[in-house]
């Protein structure tokens, strides 16, 4: 499963196989300065050489108009860079899931970075990261803009209302398929049972995360499967550039400090979240809401309800809720911080980590850890699920449509259509 690599980042290509047919490797790329020397590069690239940073930008761009369907725009990606571009060979790609399902953030964006690192170093990750959000971003902060301004009338508060039961589906059903993947023992379900017990009961969630993770290294067996499946290759550390980072996002979170101290705590409120968020994106929805709803009171359950519903409109991941929070409750500045915030934390992460995974995933200690958080996500769902159910108000249409919308998303129907019909219905039966 590992491809032959050197002493650079990227490792050469494999053995074509038939969806990498006519791959042809390419010379090394020169070293890319950012205020800093960062990777060297070893293309394994296809037929069209090594991407320009403005093309991998254009490409992620592209893709994150379209990018609806919440776990599918992983498969998404790996049409067009690993199919299609065939930018990287499968097994690439594969150990960049592993990665990404490793470390917390939304699982499509971080596969984004991952491609850009593979390919251009941070610069390409940057600017992979920065395309496949930005349409998500744009359109939810209009639809923020258009809800605020009417959210009010008569005809949008019926079809919110309905919405909200789907929302009320989408969730349950997250629950569900977050379940399958990692209860696979008692124990699991167990760790699942005390983290929704605990998240009742408005204990703090990190709190949850750091017991489940002490919980999954006593009860958990051998490491799970998925992280030992494939090999990223050899790769040169990311200490330079994490730095530089590191620096940039010390000295603007500094300035928020100086300058507002309202939206300095917006920004450390989402950086936490977005630092506990394993499992995807989904894991950030039980954070926000405990944090935003619970705690602090800066919106009722079914304004953040509303805001998911939103956030189903849009492409890219549902943590791109974060802006529909911070538009909310500071305006535009709001938004763009909140959602700087969410995505900042878990990128830093991956290309600390990427280069050291190949090591770190082999430690039982790790894996254990890790798989006891995935296990507590299962339950801090179901609980935000019963929290989202117990703010609709159920009456036959709302369960009928309830009842119809977790029956699409259980038979695999796209959540965007689901979303649609649901809006549809919602606009003449409520």
């Amino acid at each position: 499963m590992r491809a032959s690599s050197r002493s650079s980042f990227r490792s050469t290509p494999v053995a074509a196989t038939r969806e990498d047919a006519g791959t042809n490797p390419h010379a090394r790329t020169r070293g890319l300065a950012c205020g800093c020397r960062l990777l060297k590069k070893d293309p394994t690239s296809g037929v069209g050489g090594s991407p320009s940073l403005l093309l991998l930008f254009a490409s992620f761009l592209r893709m994150g108009l379209t990018a609806f369907g919440g776990p599918a725009m992983v498969a998404y990606i790996r049409k067009r860079v690993v199919g299609q571009r065939q930018w990287l060979d499968p097994d690439a790609f594969h150990a960049g899931v592993a990665l990404c399902q490793a470390v917390p953030g939304a699982t499509a964006m971080q596969m984004a970075a991952y491609v850009g690192l593979k390919l251009r170093g941070v610069p390409g990750a940057l600017c992979c990261y920065l395309g496949f959000g930005l349409p998500a971003f744009l359109f939810m902060l209009a639809l923020s803009i258009a809800y605020s301004r009417a959210s009010n009338l008569p005809a949008v508060i019926s079809a919110f209302s309905g919405l909200q039961a789907v929302i009320v589906a989408v969730v349950a059903n997250a629950t569900v398929s977050f379940g399958r993947t990692a209860l696979t023992h008692w124990k699991h379900g167990l760790i699942a049972l005390v983290a929704a017990g605990l998240f009742g009961l408005r204990v703090n969630p990190a709190l949850i995360v750091l017991l489940a993770a002490l919980l999954g290294l006593l009860l958990n067996g051998r490491p799970p499967a998925s992280l030992k499946a494939a090999h990223t290759g050899r790769m040169e550390p990311t200490a330079r550039p994490l730095l530089f980072f590191l620096i940039v996002s010390g000295a603007a979170f500094t300035l928020l400090f100086l300058f507002s101290s309202e939206l300095f705590q917006l920004a450390i409120l989402m950086s936490k979240i977005d630092l506990l968020a394993f499992g995807g994106g989904f894991a950030s929805v039980p954070l926000m809401f405990h944090e935003f709803v619970d705690v602090r009171a800066w919106m009722d359950a079914p304004t953040f309800l509303n805001g998911i519903v939103l956030g189903q409109f849009t492409p890219g991941p549902i943590v791109i809720t974060a802006t529909f929070v911070g538009y909310i409750v500071y305006g535009f500045w709001g938004a763009l911080v909140a959602t700087g915030a969410i995505f900042l934390p878990s990128f830093l992460i991956l290309i600390g980590v990427a280069p050291w995974f190949d090591q770190l995933r082999t430690s039982p200690w790790f894996t254990r850890a890790i798989d006891g958080i995935l296990c507590s996500f299962v339950g801090l769902l179901f609980s935000v699920t019963i929290g989202f159910a117990l703010n609709v108000t159920w009456d036959w249409p709302h369960l009928a449509l309830g009842a119809a919308a977790f029956a699409a998303l259980f038979c695999k129907v796209d959540i965007l259509w689901v979303v649609l019909a649901g809006t549809a219905i919602s606009a003449f039966a409520f």
